[in-house]
């Protein structure tokens, strides 16, 4: 798909002096508008655009918010407050960045199923499978820092509690945490790391991104049969027919994230955060941003000793392993057939995973006692499992259902039982809407 010569031609001199020197225009018309993309893509794929909105969003909203933070134990507070009142729109840029980060994370969690269910990290996209959970992993800093920043009680008892995890590291873990707070404690010098990262890290993520698309348009976008493409037949080209499905995707995700902007700004955050921070008084639950509860709730879990490895210790591994398990994806599921589409089991345990991963959110927002323990360790185990015993052992004894020939065959036979009656051929653009 990312093979050929350009088609591309400067219509004016300007163009022509431009794109002899850089071609820029050149880059851009065949990456977004001549890149051919396979016929078949739903909206499942328009996520990845949203993501860039997203990021846009949050970089440029960041930037004019920190014009007005104060990074300052005293006064970190306080300044929040009065970007919020005193600020011209300062309510507006605070809320769209704060309900932001969350749906920045419902999208790349979104695409992050997607890519589960539809084999999207098989070869040869294992690379861009890579940087994409490089980019969660950033997006999981910046995220944690963010939430420092207001100075409320649940960003500095939330500090204390997750920086104070790394202290169970041996050898390294307590000069990682001291590296982390600046000092012994959560205090100004700890407000002004997090502040300074928070800042940076944006930026890293959208460096990151660049190789994500790079890595893209290299070996082209996988779709829903997970089959490669075959001829000209099986693809369209980018515009207009992908940019027109995701610019209405991209409209109905906004439309929810203005919902909650204007008329449930504070739904998302915690009441405990909305009071300044107090070292001498401590929330009755502690609990993360709720894109952090899943992975809480696996630390929370191990309450007990493993051989020499103690509790806290074996949560700080697991919280950490559930991360890495991501990366090994490509190398754990066995199968040759890269979509749950055609992999009936494959499907079944996929679903249950997903709601597996919801359980642990609810379980990381409710106290660590009682049974919401045990029903943590068991949704923790079956996490693992899924990974380190199903996706291994399934793709050797699955037997999946027969493959299409090729994508536009897919397509022909979907719209045959829906009852359509497209012609095949490369001018068949509606199909693109499978």
């Amino acid at each position: 798909m990312s093979e050929g010569h350009s088609t591309y031609t400067p219509k004016t001199g300007i163009e022509r002096w431009f794109d002899a020197r850089m071609p820029l225009p050149r880059m851009v018309y065949d990456s977004f508008i001549a890149y051919p993309v396979p016929r078949n893509l739903n909206y499942a794929w328009t996520f990845g655009g949203i993501l860039a909105i997203m990021l846009v969003a949050q970089i440029l909203t960041g930037i004019v918010l920190a014009m007005h933070y104060t990074a300052d134990t005293n006064l970190a507070f306080n300044s929040v407050e009065k970007i919020m009142r005193d600020v011209n729109s300062g309510w507006l840029l605070r809320y769209l960045h704060s309900n932001g980060a969350s749906f920045f994370f419902v999208a790349v969690y979104i695409h992050i199923f997607r890519g589960l269910y539809y084999g999207s990290y098989k070869a040869p996209r294992e690379l861009l499978w890579i940087l994409g959970c490089i980019i969660y992993l950033l997006m999981m800093a910046t995220g944690f820092m963010g939430y420092v920043l207001p100075w409320g009680q649940m960003s500095f008892w939330g500090a204390t509690v997750i920086t104070g995890f790394f202290s169970a590291i041996p050898l390294v873990g307590d000069w990682i945490q001291q590296l982390l707070l600046g000092g012994f404690a959560v205090d100004n010098p700890t407000l002004n790391r997090f502040f300074a990262l928070h800042y940076l890290l944006p930026f890293m993520i959208a460096g990151v991104v660049v190789l994500h698309v790079w890595a893209l348009h290299v070996v082209g976008q996988s779709n829903p049969t997970g089959i490669e493409v075959k001829s000209k037949t099986d693809t369209v080209a980018f515009t207009p027919y992908a940019t027109i499905k995701d610019a209405f995707g991209m409209i109905v995700f906004l439309f929810f994230f203005a919902y909650f902007v204007f008329y449930l700004p504070n739904f998302l955050g915690h009441p405990d955060n909305y009071t300044v921070a107090n070292p001498l008084k401590t929330p009755a639950h502690i609990v993360p941003e709720w894109y952090f509860l899943p992975f809480y709730a696996i630390l929370r879990a191990i309450t007990f000793n493993i051989g020499p490895i103690n509790s806290k210790l074996g949560g700080v591994l697991c919280m950490f392993g559930a991360i890495v398990m991501l990366f090994l994806v490509p190398w754990l599921d066995t199968s040759k057939v890269r979509s749950a589409v055609y992999r009936p089991w494959y499907k079944l345990f996929f679903w249950l995973f997903a709601a597996d991963a919801v359980l642990l959110g609810w379980l990381g927002s409710q106290p660590a006692e009682g049974s919401f323990v045990f029903m943590a360790q068991m949704a923790t185990l079956f996490y693992f499992a899924f990974f380190l015993v199903v996706l291994p052992v399934l793709g050797l004894i699955e037997t999946p259902r027969r493959l299409p020939n090729s994508i536009t065959e897919a397509v022909l036979e979907k719209n045959k039982g829906a009852g359509g009656g497209h012609p095949a051929g490369a001018n068949a653009a509606p199909e693109t809407k499978g």
